[in-house]
């Protein structure tokens, strides 16, 4: 199909961010209709000490450089995921992945809730809009989105809600509640 001035394919970009062991890869490969292209390796003697594990220390690989996955929308609408990765030592890839993006979806973990904390201020201080999806993980306390939403300090304007991303349809609900957002964000920002 030739594509035409007002009708070129549009491609939109969303970052998924978040500690480490959050559930970034999880949620990429839960709702990517592609295999998705992971940059895991086996966490190694190196990282002790560096990588701090308490809450996830049945993790045995990490991201080091991104996840990536697509979902076509219709022709011509296509999503593609970024799944940043979790530990500081990686974050200088942010900035490049970041470029681009329509929003990002900030993972907490309530077991690691201050983990969350360099993604928020990341996305804050570049005006890129976001939300918070709590990833209910079996055995942790659960807590109700508006107590994330005070622990966090967040804008009454941030959605924040509960997710399962192993879930397809609960990865779904998640990437839509950021699309909302984004758009009405920056429908504001033109007013």
């Amino acid at each position: 199909m030739d594509f035409g001035p007002s009708d070129e394919p549009v491609a939109l970009k969303i970052l998924i961010a978040g500690g480490f062991g959050v559930g970034k890869t999880t949620l990429v490969g839960a709702i990517s209709e592609i295999r998705p292209l992971r940059t895991e390796e086996v966490l190694s003697d190196r990282g002790i000490g560096i990588d701090d594990v308490d809450g996830v220390e049945g993790k045995t690989t990490t991201t080091v450089a991104m996840d990536f996955g697509r979902i076509t929308i219709r022709e011509g609408l296509v999503v593609y995921l970024f799944g940043t990765p979790g530990q500081e030592r990686f974050w200088f890839m942010w900035d490049e992945l970041s470029y681009g993006a329509l929003g990002a979806v900030v993972l907490a973990d309530t077991r690691r809730l201050t983990d969350c904390f360099p993604s928020i201020d990341y996305f804050e201080q570049r005006g890129t809009p976001f939300i918070v999806a709590v990833n209910c993980f079996d055995g942790a306390d659960r807590h109700e989105a508006e107590d994330v939403r005070v622990a966090l300090d967040l804008d009454v304007d941030v959605p924040v809600l509960l997710c399962d991303v192993r879930r397809r349809v609960s990865a779904k609900t998640v990437l839509v509640t950021l699309v909302e957002h984004s758009l009405k964000v920056l429908t504001a920002s033109q007013s």
